[in-house]
This record gives structure tokens, sequence and C-alpha cells, in this order.
């Protein structure tokens, strides 16, 4: 299973997001810290989920460093977030 996949299963389960993008960045950091052959180190991760209702956007952002603490533990360098409740995501 690719890194990618288990990020959308680990989301899925702890957010019930209504939508979820995770987009591989990898190779747009190729010659970076971080980067490998293969790819699957830098990700861009947007999920639109009322999970987030009522939190701050750093305590939105250690949610999800808490739900994917061991696939960065194993190997991805970067996650960039976009975090927002479907009331946020449809007003912007």
């Amino acid at each position: 299973m690719s890194v990618a996949e288990t990020l959308r299963l680990r989301l899925e389960a702890a957010f019930e997001p209504q939508a979820l993008a995770i987009l591989d960045e990898s190779e747009r950091h190729r010659g970076h810290a971080g980067h490998r052959p293969g790819g699957e180190t830098h990700f861009r991760i947007r999920i639109v989920s009322s999970a987030f209702a009522g939190l701050s956007r750093l305590a939105r952002q250690r949610r999800v460093h808490e739900v994917l603490a061991a696939e960065i533990a194993g190997g991805i360098h970067a996650l960039s977030l976009e975090l927002r409740t479907p009331e946020e995501a449809a007003s912007a």
C-alpha cells in the first residue's frame, strides 16, 4: 500500500471528511532535504471536516499530526495542511 493510500485511510477514519485531497508534491522538492527517489516524502493535504469545528488552526494541525504520527516518523518529510470546517470551505 502506498503512503498516500495509508494517509487516506487514517484521515478518513479519524475525521470522516466531507472532502479530502492528498497531493504528493515530492517531485517539486527534488534536490531538497528529505527527498527520496520514488517520492512519497512531501504531501499537501486538504481536509473539510466538521471534526475541526471549535478548534484553532494549531489544534487542528496537532490532531492531524497525532493521527499520522507513524507515517511522519516513517519517512514523511513535509506536510502542508489546509484544514477547514464545511462552513469555512463554503465561504472560501
